[in-house]
């Protein structure tokens, strides 16, 4: 059977006004959308994908596009056994290549306005219980990398802050006298997070007694720091939490775990789901929505459990 192109070997091989709109829609995303280079690098290849079948199908450049290429094109990928994540995904590029397209004035319309796409299935999230949140981030040792492991499990679960966004944290971007931590969430927008007592204490302790003996020149303002005193990576605090969970007894948990399950117990306790949205820096609400079924399922469980009529 012949093998698909790679995705440089298909945008090579491209008609020459296609492959520079996809050139142009990745310099878009990247340096104007403040796209993530994940997101750039999956959207620009299945912009690729697209294309390349576009011109499999006599279209030379984007005003060729039209409703039935697209859907052809994700009925071609089903047939090849892509998974329904894969597709919306797929059909989110697609749009968002078109009405870039549009605009650009390399198309009358946007053609890709009415693609529909698959539901992608959402399992709901993994989430701790109050009392093993608290297990987890217990304090273990004195040394600067446990006082560090500490303040980034506190800072974790009090602010529900990502992982990339806690590692991108510098000195000044804490509040100490407000307990606010300012973070730059996708696409380069900032919000203020507040955080809590525990939290404040985990950090003044990690900026009194491990920070310094871990920092040198090259640290700059970085807020959190590794082994070797430059910024820490998002591996290492993926590692920190696992080994957490795992000295406390729990299933195997990520920082984003910890995500979720601040964003429960928030809505748990009675917080408001759109305040909630604004804390985790979701830009829809339907994206917070899922904690919600969270927190009905667990209430459901306790009903199952104790109620003499469940």
């Amino acid at each position: 059977m012949e093998q698909p192109l790679s995705t440089r070997d298909a945008h090579e091989a491209l008609p020459p006004a296609l492959r520079q709109a996809v050139d142009d829609f990745g310099l878009q995303l990247a340096r104007v959308d403040n796209r993530s280079a994940h997101t750039v690098r999956a959207y620009v290849g299945d912009v690729v994908s697209l294309l390349a079948h576009a011109a499999e199908a006599g279209c030379a450049a984007p005003g060729d596009l039209d409703i039935g290429v697209l859907r052809a094109w994700l009925a071609r990928r089903m047939a090849d056994g892509a998974a329904r994540t894969s597709q919306a995904r797929r059909a989110a590029a697609a749009r968002t290549f078109t009405v870039w397209a549009m605009r650009a004035g390399l198309c009358d319309s946007d053609v890709g306005a009415s693609l529909a796409s698959p539901k992608a299935h959402r399992d709901l999230p993994s989430v701790l219980r109050a009392e093993q949140a608290a297990d987890l981030v217990e304090r273990t040792d004195d040394d600067p990398h446990a006082v560090r492991d500490t303040a980034v499990l506190e800072l974790l679960y009090a602010t529900g802050v990502r992982v990339s966004e806690l590692c991108g944290l510098d000195l000044a971007d804490v509040d100490e006298s407000r307990r606010v931590v300012r973070v730059f969430g996708k696409g380069a927008k900032e919000r203020a997070v507040p955080y809590g007592v525990p939290a404040q204490r985990a950090l003044d302790a990690w900026l009194r007694d491990g920070r310094p003996k871990l920092a040198h020149p090259g640290s700059k303002d970085a807020l959190f720091l590794g082994a070797r005193g430059g910024r820490l990576q998002q591996t290492v605090v993926r590692r920190i939490v696992a080994a957490a969970a795992q000295r406390a007894g729990l299933p195997h948990t990520s920082p984003h775990d910890l995500r979720h399950s601040a964003a429960t117990h928030l809505l748990d306790g009675g917080a408001d789901l759109r305040a909630v949205q604004d804390l985790l820096g979701h830009a829809s609400l339907s994206s917070t929505q899922i904690y919600t079924h969270v927190s009905t399922e667990r209430l459901r469980a306790a009903f199952e459990q104790a109620h003499p009529r469940a």
